[in-house]
């Protein structure tokens, strides 16, 4: 085993990382950058080194400072964790050739299978079918519009070097393919740190599949089950859960099968994901990620195996210690992510912020995974993934009772989070007979109504100028109440997050709708503007893009008529309810 090993990550999967390497006596190296300096993971490490920089491209991706705290920290082994470097066959081999264990798949397994294209070719090799696609990088927008025309719209723009949904993007038809090409290197590029492209069909209505496999470097492979993932918006999951139900015998053991034809395929090691989509009865090969997985607890769960253990374990050189015949499969699992995000009737605005309150839920087959604690800042410029809350139960049933009491027991303020919308979907009867799909969240789910009562939302619809809800308790005739109330918003005083407000660009409404002043829903930073002033412009379409935590939003017009003033540059920082564009109403043009 491993002398001393750096996380090469933050957030959740550090804290659960340092946990594991602790109970298997290995010592560990936290790094952080300006913003994560009082973080959780490195509260927790043995030692702690200082990337330098806010952004993740100026330190979770500096490349040449994390090889020399591995250098400085003496660690012998590297974990990735997930994001950032996870995929990065570069970063792999940088870290093998000074002698230093990366626990992770080797270099030429990320690179044929973080390259989805290439991937897709090794799954070919191995009689593996899969949906059907590209095997060239885009180049230009006019190939999507070709391809479109080919097999049918709508067409799937995605990472070739990502995955969870980040830079991915669906083209509903030609007018959209630059748009969403152009929008997708974006974010690949500031989430992965390349941003080639490639495409592939998007089905209708099918189910997320995924199969989580171990290999170690005796030539051994197993397959652990499968797990559902079709609760998502924006391509990113909400709630997980294993095994996947409603799948015959027949096809869970052919999707196993297939997973570890796919990983020895090509010479895999360590744990990994193999991804498919089900519809229909048939199912189809997705991708590869080479990596630990965000919903790897329900695996544990309901295997009983820690799979950070068994990654320590195969990357010290140790055979799996069990068999395809001994993995047995016990009850159900569900993860719900608990992110910063308000539901908002379906918009799912980020809302970065400080946690003034976090209390997790407790009780039988019951755990909770976080990287923060009461009091720590969930900063815009990293994922907004607070927690992950997950639970276990002799059947499904049980498992979704036991998820909505968890759910119910959490309490989280100072952020708005999606909890509202994941009890939305656990008491859905979709789900609950495992009726739900890919899209289902999207086009049928309806969440209208449902917003967090932390953040601004579609509850705070009504709200006065200038005030946020709180909620309180109070007794009347000895019987406990609780009540809500207005309040002065402290976000329209002094700076937000600690970080001082452009003073060029004015307040208004948090809404802005129909009055001509169009807002930003949420702190975040300008990466595009497409007006200038004297353009015409119609209610609904786009004036400028904004990113926040890794997720691009356009910002709308709210009314027809004239740009007259535009407000922000790209590169600006801006936050909730800032005026970004001024626009006299009139005809458009």
């Amino acid at each position: 085993m491993f002398s001393k090993v750096l996380i090469a990550n933050r957030g959740e999967i550090a804290v659960r990382i340092i946990r594991a390497c602790r109970e298997q006596g290995v010592a560990t190296v936290a790094v952080y950058s300006d913003v994560d300096r009082d973080a959780l993971h490195v509260r927790l490490a043995d030692e702690a080194y200082a990337l330098g920089g806010v952004t993740a491209a100026e330190s979770y991706l500096n490349t040449e400072a994390i090889l020399s705290i591995i250098e400085r920290s003496g660690a012998d082994a590297v974990h990735p964790g997930y994001g950032f470097f996870s995929e990065n066959a570069d970063f792999a081999r940088a870290i093998t050739e000074r002698g230093v264990t990366f626990i992770g798949p080797p270099p030429a397994a990320i690179e044929v299978m973080g390259d989805k294209i290439s991937a897709r070719h090794a799954a070919e090799r191995v009689d593996v079918a899969s949906v059907p696609g590209t095997t060239d990088f885009i180049t230009d927008p006019a190939e999507v519009v070709a391809f479109g025309a080919e097999h049918g719209w709508p067409v799937a723009v995605k990472a070739a070097y990502g995955g969870g949904g980040r830079g991915m993007k669906v083209v509903a038809d030609a007018d959209g393919a630059a748009d969403a090409v152009e929008s997708a290197r974006r974010e690949s590029l500031a989430y992965f740190g390349r941003d080639e492209l490639y495409m592939e069909r998007y089905l209708t209505a099918p189910r997320h599949i995924e199969v989580q496999v171990l290999a170690d470097s005796h030539g051994n492979a197993v397959y652990l089950g499968g797990r559902d993932c079709s609760a998502q918006r924006r391509h990113q999951k909400l709630i997980e859960e294993a095994p996947a139900p409603g799948l015959s015998e027949a096809v869970r053991a052919a999707m196993g099968e297939a997973a570890v034809k796919v990983a020895k395929g090509c010479d895999y090691t360590n744990a990994g994901t193999v991804e498919f989509l089900y519809e229909d009865g048939e199912f189809w090969y997705l991708e590869m990620n080479t990596r630990l997985q965000v919903e790897h607890p329900v695996t544990e769960m309901v295997t009983g195996l820690d799979l950070v253990e068994q990654q320590l374990r195969i990357a010290a050189g140790e055979p799996l210690a069990f068999t395809q015949d001994d993995v047995e499969i016990r009850g159900h699992a569900i993860e719900v992510r608990i992110n910063a995000e308000d539901p908002a009737g379906g918009a799912f605005l980020p809302s970065p912020g400080r946690i003034t309150t976090l209390r997790a839920p407790d009780g039988f087959g019951v755990r909770f995974d976080t990287g923060f604690e009461a009091g720590d800042e969930v900063s815009q410029f990293y994922d907004n993934l607070i927690g992950k809350l997950i639970v276990w139960g002799a059947d499904r049933d049980i498992a979704i009772r036991r998820m909505l009491r968890a759910l119910g027991e959490l309490d989280i303020a100072g952020v708005a989070t999606t909890a509202p919308a994941d009890v939305a979907i656990l008491e859905h009867p979709d789900f609950v007979a495992a009726r739900h799909s890919t899209k289902w969240v999207e086009e049928t789910l309806d969440l209208s109504g449902v917003g967090s009562a932390k953040g601004e939302g579609a509850d705070d619809a009504d709200a006065p100028p200038g005030s946020v809800r709180r909620d309180t308790t109070v007794e009347v005739d000895g019987r406990r109440i609780e009540v809500s109330m207005w309040v002065p918003d402290p976000a329209e005083v002094g700076t937000l997050g600690g970080r001082p407000r452009r003073s060029s660009v004015s307040r208004g409404s948090a809404g802005g709708v129909g009055n001509g002043q169009v807002t930003v829903p949420m702190q975040g930073t300008i990466v595009k503007v497409v007006v200038a002033v004297g353009d015409g412009v119609e209610a609904g379409d786009t004036v400028c893009v904004l990113e926040a935590m890794k997720m691009e939003n356009n910002v709308a017009a709210d009314i027809t008529g004239t740009v007259t003033e535009v407000k922000v540059t790209e590169g600006d920082s801006v936050g909730s309810g800032d005026v970004v564009v001024v626009i006299e109403a009139g005809e458009a043009g």
